[in-house]
Protein backbone atom coordinates (compact mmCIF):
# COMPACT_ATOMS: atom_id res chain seq x y z
CA UNK A 1 0.00 0.00 0.00
CA UNK A 2 1.39 3.51 -0.84
CA UNK A 3 1.61 6.30 0.82
CA UNK A 4 -1.73 8.06 -0.96
CA UNK A 5 -3.61 4.64 -0.26
CA UNK A 6 -2.63 4.75 3.15
CA UNK A 7 -3.56 8.00 4.11
CA UNK A 8 -6.95 7.76 2.17
CA UNK A 9 -7.82 4.87 4.38
CA UNK A 10 -6.83 6.78 8.29
CA UNK A 11 -9.24 9.19 6.15
CA UNK A 12 -6.37 12.28 6.13
CA UNK A 13 -7.02 15.03 3.90
CA UNK A 14 -5.09 16.67 2.15
CA UNK A 15 -2.30 14.42 0.29
CA UNK A 16 0.11 16.97 -2.01
CA UNK A 17 1.01 14.84 -4.79
CA UNK A 18 2.22 17.92 -7.19
CA UNK A 19 3.91 20.94 -7.62
CA UNK A 20 2.52 23.80 -9.98
CA UNK A 21 0.34 27.11 -10.43
CA UNK A 22 -2.82 24.88 -9.14
CA UNK A 23 -1.49 21.61 -7.46
CA UNK A 24 -3.55 18.47 -6.64
CA UNK A 25 -4.80 17.56 -3.41
CA UNK A 26 -6.15 13.92 -2.48
CA UNK A 27 -9.26 13.55 -0.93
CA UNK A 28 -10.03 10.39 -0.17
CA UNK A 29 -13.84 10.46 1.96
CA UNK A 30 -15.90 10.74 -0.51
CA UNK A 31 -15.50 7.34 -2.52
CA UNK A 32 -14.49 4.36 0.52
CA UNK A 33 -11.82 2.16 -1.00
CA UNK A 34 -11.40 3.81 -4.58
CA UNK A 35 -8.63 5.58 -5.88
CA UNK A 36 -8.50 8.61 -4.60
CA UNK A 37 -9.59 11.80 -6.89
CA UNK A 38 -7.18 14.58 -7.76
CA UNK A 39 -9.07 17.83 -6.78
CA UNK A 40 -7.78 21.24 -7.91
CA UNK A 41 -6.48 23.41 -4.86
CA UNK A 42 -7.89 26.81 -4.19
CA UNK A 43 -11.95 25.31 -3.56
CA UNK A 44 -14.09 22.73 -1.72
CA UNK A 45 -15.39 20.17 -3.57
CA UNK A 46 -18.42 17.99 -2.74
CA UNK A 47 -19.30 14.29 -4.68
CA UNK A 48 -22.34 15.04 -6.84
CA UNK A 49 -22.16 11.90 -9.12
CA UNK A 50 -19.99 9.17 -9.77
CA UNK A 51 -19.77 6.15 -11.66
CA UNK A 52 -17.35 3.38 -9.83
CA UNK A 53 -17.57 0.08 -11.88
CA UNK A 54 -17.75 -1.74 -9.03
CA UNK A 55 -20.82 -4.52 -10.55
CA UNK A 56 -20.60 -6.82 -13.20
CA UNK A 57 -22.56 -4.87 -15.70
CA UNK A 58 -22.73 -1.52 -17.17
CA UNK A 59 -25.43 0.76 -14.72
CA UNK A 60 -28.64 1.30 -17.43
CA UNK A 61 -29.92 4.12 -14.81
CA UNK A 62 -26.41 6.24 -15.31
CA UNK A 63 -25.37 5.35 -18.90
CA UNK A 64 -27.13 5.30 -22.20
CA UNK A 65 -25.18 3.74 -25.98
CA UNK A 66 -25.13 6.64 -28.45
CA UNK A 67 -26.08 4.52 -31.40
CA UNK A 68 -27.25 7.75 -33.51
CA UNK A 69 -25.15 10.33 -35.72
CA UNK A 70 -26.57 13.29 -36.72
CA UNK A 71 -30.13 11.66 -37.04
CA UNK A 72 -28.92 8.83 -38.78
CA UNK A 73 -28.19 5.17 -37.29
CA UNK A 74 -24.41 4.77 -37.26
CA UNK A 75 -23.89 1.14 -37.79
CA UNK A 76 -20.26 1.73 -36.42
CA UNK A 77 -21.53 2.43 -32.68
CA UNK A 78 -22.28 -0.60 -30.45
CA UNK A 79 -25.37 -1.11 -29.05
CA UNK A 80 -26.13 -2.92 -25.90
CA UNK A 81 -26.72 -6.23 -28.09
CA UNK A 82 -23.21 -5.96 -29.48
CA UNK A 83 -21.53 -6.85 -26.13
CA UNK A 84 -18.90 -4.32 -26.68
CA UNK A 85 -18.44 -2.97 -22.91
CA UNK A 86 -17.64 -5.55 -19.88
CA UNK A 87 -17.59 -4.19 -16.10
CA UNK A 88 -15.30 -6.60 -14.37
CA UNK A 89 -12.70 -5.55 -11.60
CA UNK A 90 -13.61 -2.51 -10.51
CA UNK A 91 -13.26 -1.13 -14.46
CA UNK A 92 -15.82 -0.66 -17.23
CA UNK A 93 -13.73 -2.23 -20.36
CA UNK A 94 -14.79 -0.68 -23.73
CA UNK A 95 -13.79 -2.70 -26.89
CA UNK A 96 -14.15 -3.41 -30.61
CA UNK A 97 -16.33 -5.71 -31.61
CA UNK A 98 -16.77 -8.01 -34.83
CA UNK A 99 -20.25 -8.57 -35.51
CA UNK A 100 -21.67 -12.23 -37.10
CA UNK A 101 -21.80 -10.26 -40.59
CA UNK A 102 -18.12 -9.37 -40.44
CA UNK A 103 -18.88 -5.97 -39.45
CA UNK A 104 -17.22 -3.69 -36.86
CA UNK A 105 -17.87 -1.47 -34.00
CA UNK A 106 -16.89 -0.04 -30.75
CA UNK A 107 -18.86 1.58 -27.98
CA UNK A 108 -19.78 5.22 -27.22
CA UNK A 109 -21.33 5.59 -23.43
CA UNK A 110 -23.34 9.08 -22.63
CA UNK A 111 -25.27 10.36 -19.57
CA UNK A 112 -27.38 13.01 -22.05
CA UNK A 113 -27.69 12.97 -25.71
CA UNK A 114 -27.51 15.06 -28.77
CA UNK A 115 -30.89 16.68 -30.37
CA UNK A 116 -28.73 16.38 -34.12
CA UNK A 117 -28.59 12.61 -33.39
CA UNK A 118 -32.26 11.77 -32.25
CA UNK A 119 -33.39 9.59 -34.90
CA UNK A 120 -37.30 8.86 -36.00
CA UNK A 121 -37.78 6.28 -38.06
CA UNK A 122 -40.95 8.01 -39.66
CA UNK A 123 -39.22 11.02 -40.72
CA UNK A 124 -36.97 9.85 -43.95
CA UNK A 125 -34.95 13.15 -44.10
CA UNK A 126 -37.38 15.20 -42.97
CA UNK A 127 -39.68 16.17 -39.76
CA UNK A 128 -42.73 14.51 -38.40
CA UNK A 129 -45.47 16.16 -36.29
CA UNK A 130 -45.83 15.68 -33.60
CA UNK A 131 -42.13 14.48 -32.42
CA UNK A 132 -42.14 11.15 -31.12
CA UNK A 133 -41.00 11.00 -26.82
CA UNK A 134 -37.16 11.57 -26.22
CA UNK A 135 -35.11 10.00 -23.31
CA UNK A 136 -34.94 12.14 -20.08
CA UNK A 137 -30.94 12.35 -19.56
CA UNK A 138 -29.93 10.12 -17.53
CA UNK A 139 -27.23 12.87 -15.57
CA UNK A 140 -27.15 16.60 -16.16
CA UNK A 141 -24.57 18.93 -14.25
CA UNK A 142 -22.81 22.69 -14.89
CA UNK A 143 -20.17 23.93 -12.50
CA UNK A 144 -17.75 21.90 -11.07
CA UNK A 145 -14.93 19.42 -11.35
CA UNK A 146 -15.53 16.69 -13.93
CA UNK A 147 -12.86 13.38 -13.91
CA UNK A 148 -12.18 10.24 -15.56
CA UNK A 149 -9.40 8.27 -14.59
CA UNK A 150 -8.74 5.75 -17.49
CA UNK A 151 -6.12 3.46 -19.49
CA UNK A 152 -5.94 4.47 -23.40
CA UNK A 153 -5.97 2.27 -25.99
CA UNK A 154 -2.52 0.75 -27.07
CA UNK A 155 -3.49 -0.53 -30.87
CA UNK A 156 -4.40 2.23 -34.07
CA UNK A 157 -7.34 1.86 -35.93
CA UNK A 158 -9.63 3.44 -33.17
CA UNK A 159 -9.83 6.69 -30.95
CA UNK A 160 -10.55 7.75 -26.82
CA UNK A 161 -12.35 10.32 -25.13
CA UNK A 162 -13.68 11.88 -22.53
CA UNK A 163 -15.90 14.79 -23.27
CA UNK A 164 -19.19 16.82 -22.48
CA UNK A 165 -21.73 18.21 -24.41
CA UNK A 166 -25.32 19.99 -24.21
CA UNK A 167 -28.16 18.65 -25.50
CA UNK A 168 -28.63 21.67 -28.00
CA UNK A 169 -25.23 22.24 -28.89
CA UNK A 170 -24.89 24.60 -32.01
CA UNK A 171 -28.84 24.96 -31.88
CA UNK A 172 -28.53 28.81 -31.34
CA UNK A 173 -25.51 31.40 -31.52
CA UNK A 174 -25.48 31.83 -28.34
CA UNK A 175 -23.28 28.93 -26.75
CA UNK A 176 -23.60 30.55 -23.11
CA UNK A 177 -27.24 29.22 -23.93
CA UNK A 178 -26.87 25.95 -25.99
CA UNK A 179 -23.56 25.30 -24.70
CA UNK A 180 -20.10 24.48 -25.73
CA UNK A 181 -18.68 20.69 -26.31
CA UNK A 182 -15.87 20.12 -24.30
CA UNK A 183 -13.46 17.78 -25.09
CA UNK A 184 -11.17 16.49 -21.77
CA UNK A 185 -9.20 14.05 -23.23
CA UNK A 186 -8.85 12.64 -27.16
CA UNK A 187 -6.68 10.09 -27.79
CA UNK A 188 -6.30 10.01 -31.58
CA UNK A 189 -3.08 7.83 -31.92
CA UNK A 190 -1.46 5.53 -29.11
CA UNK A 191 0.22 6.93 -26.86
CA UNK A 192 -0.55 10.72 -27.32
CA UNK A 193 -3.43 12.51 -26.83
CA UNK A 194 -4.45 16.06 -28.52
CA UNK A 195 -4.78 19.63 -27.54
CA UNK A 196 -7.98 19.84 -25.40
CA UNK A 197 -10.49 21.41 -27.60
CA UNK A 198 -13.94 23.38 -27.01
CA UNK A 199 -16.21 23.61 -29.76
CA UNK A 200 -19.80 25.72 -30.09
CA UNK A 201 -22.40 27.30 -33.21
CA UNK A 202 -22.60 24.29 -35.14
CA UNK A 203 -20.18 22.78 -37.88
CA UNK A 204 -21.39 25.27 -40.30
CA UNK A 205 -19.69 28.46 -41.26
CA UNK A 206 -20.34 30.17 -37.71
CA UNK A 207 -18.28 27.58 -36.35
CA UNK A 208 -16.04 28.34 -33.82
CA UNK A 209 -13.53 26.41 -31.25
CA UNK A 210 -10.58 27.08 -28.46
CA UNK A 211 -8.03 25.13 -27.19
CA UNK A 212 -7.12 25.19 -23.75
CA UNK A 213 -3.12 25.29 -25.16
CA UNK A 214 -3.55 29.05 -26.46
CA UNK A 215 -1.63 29.70 -29.57
CA UNK A 216 1.26 30.47 -30.52
CA UNK A 217 1.41 26.75 -31.43
CA UNK A 218 4.20 24.46 -33.37
CA UNK A 219 2.48 23.70 -36.42
CA UNK A 220 2.25 20.34 -38.04
CA UNK A 221 3.46 19.38 -41.42
CA UNK A 222 0.08 19.71 -42.96
CA UNK A 223 -0.96 22.92 -41.04
CA UNK A 224 -3.20 21.71 -38.46
CA UNK A 225 -2.94 23.33 -35.17
CA UNK A 226 -3.71 20.36 -33.24
CA UNK A 227 -0.61 19.96 -31.16
CA UNK A 228 -0.14 16.03 -29.81
CA UNK A 229 1.17 15.17 -26.47
CA UNK A 230 2.73 12.04 -25.36
CA UNK A 231 0.86 9.58 -22.59
CA UNK A 232 1.64 6.14 -21.55
CA UNK A 233 -0.48 3.30 -22.68
CA UNK A 234 0.91 0.99 -20.13
CA UNK A 235 -0.97 2.74 -17.09
CA UNK A 236 -4.00 4.59 -15.85
CA UNK A 237 -4.34 8.27 -16.08
CA UNK A 238 -6.57 11.11 -14.36
CA UNK A 239 -8.11 13.39 -16.81
CA UNK A 240 -10.18 16.59 -15.65
CA UNK A 241 -11.97 19.49 -16.20
CA UNK A 242 -12.38 22.44 -13.90
CA UNK A 243 -15.88 24.29 -15.12
CA UNK A 244 -16.16 27.51 -13.48
CA UNK A 245 -18.58 30.27 -14.41
CA UNK A 246 -15.26 32.80 -15.47
CA UNK A 247 -13.44 29.46 -17.67
CA UNK A 248 -12.06 26.06 -17.82
CA UNK A 249 -8.98 24.78 -16.77
CA UNK A 250 -8.29 21.23 -17.89
CA UNK A 251 -5.71 18.65 -15.73
CA UNK A 252 -3.67 15.64 -16.29
CA UNK A 253 -2.49 13.36 -13.90
CA UNK A 254 -3.42 16.16 -11.00
CA UNK A 255 -1.23 18.57 -13.14
CA UNK A 256 -2.77 21.46 -14.90
CA UNK A 257 -2.25 21.30 -19.01
CA UNK A 258 -2.40 24.40 -20.72
CA UNK A 259 -4.43 27.10 -19.58
CA UNK A 260 -7.53 28.68 -18.24
CA UNK A 261 -9.40 29.61 -21.23
CA UNK A 262 -12.77 30.92 -21.52
CA UNK A 263 -12.82 34.95 -21.49
CA UNK A 264 -10.32 36.25 -24.20
CA UNK A 265 -11.27 36.63 -27.58
CA UNK A 266 -14.01 34.41 -29.22
CA UNK A 267 -13.03 32.11 -25.70
CA UNK A 268 -16.94 31.69 -24.01
CA UNK A 269 -18.03 29.72 -20.97
CA UNK A 270 -21.02 27.40 -21.28
CA UNK A 271 -24.08 28.25 -18.81
CA UNK A 272 -26.22 25.75 -19.54
CA UNK A 273 -25.94 22.04 -17.96
CA UNK A 274 -24.38 19.60 -20.34
CA UNK A 275 -23.86 15.49 -19.92
CA UNK A 276 -20.80 13.39 -20.34
CA UNK A 277 -19.56 10.91 -22.87
CA UNK A 278 -16.91 8.20 -22.69
CA UNK A 279 -16.70 7.19 -26.05
CA UNK A 280 -14.48 5.41 -28.77
CA UNK A 281 -14.73 5.51 -32.35
CA UNK A 282 -13.27 3.17 -35.29
CA UNK A 283 -11.31 5.28 -37.95
CA UNK A 284 -12.67 5.38 -41.78
CA UNK A 285 -16.10 5.04 -41.18
CA UNK A 286 -16.85 8.80 -41.14
CA UNK A 287 -14.72 9.14 -44.25
CA UNK A 288 -15.34 5.90 -46.36
CA UNK A 289 -17.87 4.23 -44.70
CA UNK A 290 -15.35 1.46 -44.07
CA UNK A 291 -13.07 0.66 -41.34
CA UNK A 292 -9.32 1.18 -41.91
CA UNK A 293 -7.33 -1.98 -42.19
CA UNK A 294 -6.04 -1.29 -38.10
CA UNK A 295 -9.45 -1.93 -36.51
CA UNK A 296 -9.07 -5.72 -37.66
CA UNK A 297 -5.71 -5.53 -36.01
CA UNK A 298 -6.74 -4.00 -33.05
CA UNK A 299 -9.81 -6.11 -32.95
CA UNK A 300 -7.70 -9.47 -32.99
CA UNK A 301 -5.00 -8.32 -30.28
CA UNK A 302 -8.41 -7.51 -27.82
CA UNK A 303 -7.09 -3.93 -27.40
CA UNK A 304 -9.42 -1.85 -24.84
CA UNK A 305 -10.16 1.47 -23.35
CA UNK A 306 -10.34 0.87 -19.49
CA UNK A 307 -12.23 3.16 -17.41
CA UNK A 308 -11.74 2.99 -13.77
CA UNK A 309 -14.25 5.20 -12.80
CA UNK A 310 -15.83 8.84 -13.78
CA UNK A 311 -16.56 11.87 -11.13
CA UNK A 312 -18.41 14.96 -11.09
CA UNK A 313 -18.14 17.05 -8.32
CA UNK A 314 -20.01 20.13 -7.04
CA UNK A 315 -18.35 23.46 -5.32
CA UNK A 316 -19.44 23.84 -1.73
CA UNK A 317 -18.77 27.01 -0.90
Amino acid sequence: MNIVETLGKAGIIPVIVGLCALSAVCFAGDVQGAEPSLLPEGRRFKLAWSDEFDGTALDASKWSYRTNFWGKRAGWFATPEDGAVTVKDGCAHLRIVKRADGSYCSPQLQTGGLLWDDLDPRSGNGVVWPFRPREQPKFMHRYGYYECRAKLQKKAGWWTAFWMQAPANGATLDPRRSGVECDIMESFEPGTHIVHAFHYNGCGPEYKRFNAQRAPYTPTPDGATNVTYSISTDEFHTFGLLWEPDGYTVFIDGRQSGNKVGKVGDEVVSETEEFILVSTELKGFRQTGKPVPEVAAAWAAGDEFVVDYVRVYDFTE
